[in-house]
């Protein structure tokens, strides 16, 4: 299929509901298909054409006046079903259901190796169950109308089975590194961020509004998730991968990872192949859940369970409800939503990334829900080893007093328990604390310009390019 391949979209509900073909639509938008027409039923499902047979010949003639190329069914259809429907259809016209669909804009999408291996993946996964009925229907030397990974020969199966297998191990590397690469992360001081939501929630907005830009030039290999943009696009699934980049509250220095949007009804299998993904939501230090506020309660309300279904199954990270754009209802319309929905979102934040509004009460309360920190007090020798150490907690806590005499300099500092046990360490090692017995703090004369020099070097030292945990100066910051 081109870009430009016409289209038909088509649903089936049960008998009680009706079909809602906003969401499919859009992905065939997204995909790069032109809709040129629509079908739904409401009925239980038929075994042999997910549709009624009678629905299944209206769709046909459908695609005859329509020149349509493709029927993009807003169901799984099992493989028989896609067959069938196919032999209704005129030669030649491909059969899509929803997941061969999502996959097919994934695969567009995917520009790094592990997106694409995802992928790759997930499409194995889904093909899998279908080599039985391929072998069948090459049995009786019949066109199967769907979207296979080529023809069906014997060894087919196990050479699925196969590459499950490699990219399953390919993935589990990779994932090995970047978890390697989040502990190196909160080591150096940083608390780990991660938003999640559906899809078209603006999450890559809000990523943009609360980061500062990196400059990563020199360090790509190590960090390969920072990018130096985010796209903002009114579009499904913009974000495949993981975007990750540095933010700064009052106090905190966080990284906030922006990964693939959530989207209703999504198998296990395609889940589990996006995992390496997730796992930078699940290992995250707090969650940060958008929510488009300007849709519907009933859509809201849905996407809001879905986005949970994701998250409890193995998330253990606090998480922050963000109502998004709320620039476009009216603050009643907002707060009747927020009181209908607060069983499922309780003390949300209200937000419009786009319009910057609200952002300073976001920032406040991702401080809040942040792990707490514990605060230390150090008093180390007027040495340059000491004003390293001084410099090395300026660049991975808070130091909220330090205070010099003529040979000592006293520091109080909030960090990870992490970070406070390292820097005793390193205190440790520089002198006998314990036995060491500093003079009554006086104010500190400088005899020379050298102490002047050793004294006031602490002010700068810690205003360092980016370094291998990918953290950014202050100077570099702007601060």
């Amino acid at each position: 299929m081109t870009e430009s391949s016409s289209v038909i979209v088509a649903a089936r509900c049960p008998s009680t509901e009706t079909a809602d073909l906003s969401e499919i639509t859009d992905l065939a938008i997204a995909a790069g298909y032109s809709v040129v027409g629509t079908l739904t039923q409401s009925r239980d499902e038929d075994a042999a054409y997910h549709f009624g047979e009678g629905k299944v010949d209206q769709l046909a003639v459908k695609v005859n006046q329509s020149g349509a190329e493709a029927v993009i069914i807003d169901n799984r259809l099992g493989p028989y079903q896609t067959y069938n429907i196919g032999g209704k259809l005129p030669t030649g016209v491909e059969v899509i259901d929803r997941f061969t669909l999502i996959l097919e804009i994934f695969g567009q999408r995917a520009n790094t190796r592990k997106a694409q291996l995802q992928v790759e993946l997930a499409e194995l996964r889904y093909e899998l169950p279908r080599i039985e009925a391929k072998a069948s229907l090459a049995k009786r030397d019949e066109r199967p109308g769907f979207m296979g990974l080529g023809e069906y020969d014997e060894s087919r199966e196990q050479d699925i089975k196969n590459q499950i297998s490699r990219i399953t191990q390919d993935l589990e590397t990779i994932a090995q590194k970047e978890e390697t690469r989040r502990e190196q992360r909160r080591e150096s001081g940083f608390d780990l961020v991660a938003l999640a939501g559906y899809t078209n929630a603006g999450k890559s907005t809000l990523l943009r509004r609360l980061a500062s830009d990196l400059s990563i030039t020199e360090n790509e290999d190590q960090h390969p998730d920072l990018l130096k943009t985010a796209k903002s696009e009114d579009q499904l699934f913009t974000t495949l991968g993981t975007t990750t980049r540095r933010a700064q509250t009052q106090r905190r220095d966080i990284l906030l990872t922006d990964t693939v949007g959530f989207i209703s009804e999504l198998p296990h299998w395609l889940v589990e192949s996006f995992q390496s993904t997730l796992d930078s939501v699940y290992r995250a230090d707090l969650v940060l859940l958008v929510v488009d506020a300007s849709e519907s309660l009933d859509a809201m309300r849905e996407k809001l369970v879905t986005s949970h279904d994701t998250l409890y199954e193995r998330n253990e990270a606090p998480i922050i409800t963000i109502l998004n754009k709320v620039d476009l209802i009216s603050d009643t319309e907002l707060q009747k939503k927020v009181a209908a929905l607060d069983a499922l979102a309780p003390n949300p934040v209200a937000v419009s990334a786009a319009e910057d509004v609200n952002i300073e009460s976001l920032t406040d309360r991702i401080e809040q829900e942040l792990p707490a920190w514990q605060k230390e007090r150090l008093m180390l020798p007027l040495t340059d080893e000491s004003m390293s150490l001084v410099s090395w907690i300026y660049d991975h806590g808070h130091v909220e007093n330090k205070q010099y005499t003529t040979d000592q300099v006293t520091i109080e500092f909030t960090a990870r328990p992490a970070i406070i046990e390292q820097a005793r360490s390193k205190a440790s090692e520089l002198t006998e604390l314990s036995s060491y017995q500093p003079k009554s703090p006086q104010p500190i004369e400088a005899d020379s310009e050298s102490d002047w020099f050793r004294i006031n070097r602490i002010e700068h030292r810690h205003l360092s390019s980016l370094d291998a945990s990918g953290k950014t100066s202050e100077a570099a910051d702007g601060k």
